[in-house]
């Protein structure tokens, strides 16, 4: 079968890098035409610095390329997700769609296995999702990932098609809990980045990866999502590495927000857009997603980091 991904930064091309050194070709598309030249000419992308791009890896801006696949990886930011589907779906039809973002668009509230079935209703959709960093994938770094498709058949084709030595992929059908488990991390990875930037310190940090867990479980509750794939590879597991690595894009704007220091505005923060929706969600549903709640305001300067940790320190004493 042949396989392809759609968007030429650091995850989508770290992904292209992994399948092609295990011997199946594949083809990265980029919409920037500048780019894709380049990387053509130097064998290498910016964005993944010291990788070099095997001869397996087929670099080009046609559109045509990518539709020619029978498996497209979607390697877009979560917010562009929806326009990508819509303006392709005819293209888009009958593949199998597998998105790599993490978010929760904020115009639907829907994650990305949703907003492929809502765009294009006849394709397979699934999503990849689990603690990983474009870096380690790109340098074949041993890497769990999973693989959700509520499709079990077409899970372990994809399954079998996509994983490689050192890139391990494990099957869920629990679609809505792992959108919410890659999506939500994020939130709380940019808490942990204020909380450190701020020097809080670690114990600080500790509380607020199990409190945010805690708040995971509840929105993932309330939608269905089966508790075990939250305790799995796209939940925990991918909220610790997140919130400890400076690897993360998440974790370094939340840094950047607890020193008051400027951020690249060129740099996809998912968390930051995910962090509202879920502040919208927590509202209509009523639960209470308080560090959810402050990394919104923080995001949108509605608040201070002073003011935020006073809020959440003058919260009532519980049971844990």
């Amino acid at each position: 079968m042949k396989i392809a991904i759609a968007g030429g930064g650091a995850f989508g091309t770290a992904l292209g890098v992994a399948l092609a050194l295990d011997g199946k070709p594949v083809t990265l598309w980029a919409r920037d035409a500048t780019a894709v030249e380049t990387m053509v000419k130097t064998r290498s992308n910016p964005r993944l610095p010291g990788v070099t791009l095997p001869d397996g890896l087929t670099i080009t801006h046609d559109l045509a390329d990518l539709f020619a696949a029978d498996i497209i990886l979607l390697a877009t930011p979560a917010q562009t997700l929806r326009t990508f589907l819509q303006t392709h779906a005819e293209n888009l039809s009958r593949k199998s769609l597998v998105a790599c973002c993490k978010g929760i668009d904020l115009a639907t509230m829907a994650g990305p296995v949703s907003t492929i079935r809502d765009c294009v209703p006849d394709a397979a959709a699934a999503m990849l999702t689990g603690p990983s960093f474009a870096a380690d994938i790109a340098r074949g770094l041993p890497t769990a990932l999973t693989l959700a498709c509520a499709d079990d058949a077409k899970s372990a084709l994809l399954q079998t098609q996509l994983s490689t030595l050192t890139l391990r992929l494990y099957r869920t059908n629990d679609t809505i809990g792992a959108e919410l488990g890659g999506a939500l991390k994020n939130v709380i990875a940019i808490a942990c980045g204020v909380c450190m930037g701020a020097k809080l310190g670690e114990s600080a940090r500790a509380a607020l990866i199990t409190r945010g867990f805690i708040e995971m479980q509840r929105i993932a509750a309330k939608h269905g999502a089966a508790p075990d794939t939250l305790n799995g590879l796209s939940g925990f597991g991918d909220l610790v590495l997140t919130c400890t690595s400076d690897q993360s894009r998440n974790y370094r704007y939340g840094v950047a927000l607890g020193q008051g220091t400027p951020f690249d505005a060129n740099t996809t923060v998912e968390g930051a857009a995910t962090a509202c929706a879920v502040r919208q969600l927590s509202q209509t549903l009523d639960i209470d997603m308080p560090i959810c709640t402050v990394v919104a305001d923080l995001t949108e300067d509605k608040t201070t980091v002073k003011a935020a940790l006073a809020a959440l320190l003058s919260r009532p004493l519980k049971e844990e």
